[in-house]
């Protein structure tokens, strides 16, 4: 049987059924004899010592006189039974014998329904899902209007493991709306669950309440980073901005997946140098790697705010890490429009003796223009010349190799005279 897991708030068990203690006769019940209780108070004192095995071979002692006992004492002896073999793990021997218990009549309405909570907690953790929703139906005939909450919620958490969304998000609902009218905070887990829902039933808007419900009242880092993360699924940039800003403010950014996304919602929201310096700074403080993509991040992102040294300095970086010459031809680039025309010449010669160029047509052309600014027309028809070979670039190359080589007759003629 397999489980599907919810990240809960705290590590809790679901079975929360009291430690047995010998309940008191009623009107309606049989009387517990003297001499059956001692025999079960001397089990449970083994059992509170932590002998279990000896506890439990008392009570196949006193199961010897089952027949001979009323249905109240065999109702409290197979609750010992079910109590103990829980003690040692044993969740199905558990079960029979608590079964056991409501099988038996008359017994007091209290154990009765407090037996059949706890069967229906044991079977959830078993994986019988159906078999829990079962016993939480028997136990809500006997419980009052005001203990039904806690009834939806384990039912809830039922149906969700048996697939069952739907019916598991009405119950959920249900006991959240109750929470709501007294003007009290839901459950943590309570909550976790219903986001749970709304993911299996592919509803993210409701994920995002549930989320913003979470952060406003338990607000945990995680809760943070997780609503960012779905406002950008809804592709609402803005909001996903302001959530990380929020929580970057209150230091809950930690990882580096939470660093690289604060980076990427600045870039998307037209804050380049923003989601540069953010990057930078999750590098030096050694949240995320210097590799290659986030080098190439930080520099496009410093060429997008005109950031232009910035951005060389980074793709310096990148391009001392490979073996292809596509960050020397944008350090070219960058220093053509520095106007460092030496400089881009420089680093187009290095792009092209490294090779394996994404562009060639467009370098040719950054080659061309610094080589004209520098006046060195002749060879600058050759750069262009190469450009217009290659297709994407020739139109532009043609129109420049017209002017490259005005330019270098004018120069010819002022070197005649």
């Amino acid at each position: 049987m397999k489980f599907k897991f919810i990240t809960f708030a705290a590590c809790s068990c679901w079975l929360a059924f009291a430690h047995p203690v010998l309940a008191q006769q009623t009107e309606r019940v049989p009387a517990l004899r003297e001499k059956v209780y001692g025999q079960l108070a001397r089990a449970q004192e083994q059992a509170d010592n932590g002998n279990l095995a000896e506890g439990i071979s008392i009570l196949g002692e006193v199961a010897e006189k089952a027949d001979s006992m009323n249905s109240y004492e065999r109702a409290m002896m197979w609750n010992f039974y079910g109590f103990m073999y829980y003690e040692q793990g044993n969740t199905k021997e558990a079960i029979n014998y608590f079964e056991k218990v409501v099988k038996e009549s008359p017994i007091p309405e209290s154990l009765e329904k407090s037996t059949l909570y706890s069967l229906a907690q044991l079977a959830l953790s078993d994986g019988q899902f159906q078999r829990a929703i079962s016993f939480l139906d028997q136990w809500e005939g006997l419980a009052e209007e005001g203990e039904m909450g806690k009834a939806w919620v384990l039912k809830a958490q039922a149906y969700y493991q048996a697939d069952k969304y739907q019916e598991a998000l009405s119950l959920i609902d249900k006991a959240i709306a109750a929470v709501d009218a007294e003007n009290k905070i839901p459950d943590e887990n309570w909550l976790i669950l219903k986001r749970a829902l709304h993911y299996e039933l592919e509803q993210p808007e409701q994920v995002a309440k549930v989320m913003e419900r979470l952060v406003t009242s338990y607000s945990k880092p995680e809760y943070w980073v997780q609503l960012a993360g779905v406002y950008a699924q809804l592709e609402q940039d803005e909001k996903q901005l302001a959530v990380l800003e929020a929580a970057h403010q209150q230091g809950y950014i930690e990882t580096g997946s939470e660093w690289r996304q604060l980076a990427q919602a600045y870039y998307f929201n037209e804050l380049p140098y923003k989601a540069a310096e953010t990057m930078q700074e999750a590098m030096s403080k050694g949240k995320v790697d210097a590799s290659v993509d986030n080098l190439k991040f930080v520099a496009q992102a410093y060429t997008q705010a005109k950031e232009n040294e910035k951005a060389i300095s980074a793709y310096m970086k990148a391009s001392e890490k490979v073996e292809h010459g596509n960050f020397a031809a944008q350090i070219a680039q960058l220093y053509l429009a520095l106007d460092n025309n030496e400089k881009a010449v420089e680093y187009a010669k290095q792009a092209f003796s490294k090779g394996e160029l994404d562009n060639e047509g467009n370098l040719y052309l950054a080659e061309g223009m610094a080589l004209l600014n520098l006046k060195r027309y002749e060879q600058a028809i050759e750069s262009f010349e190469q450009a217009a070979e290659i297709e994407g670039a020739e139109r532009s190359a043609k129109q420049w190799l017209k002017y490259a080589k005005s330019q270098y007759k004018q120069q010819q003629q002022m070197a005649n005279l």
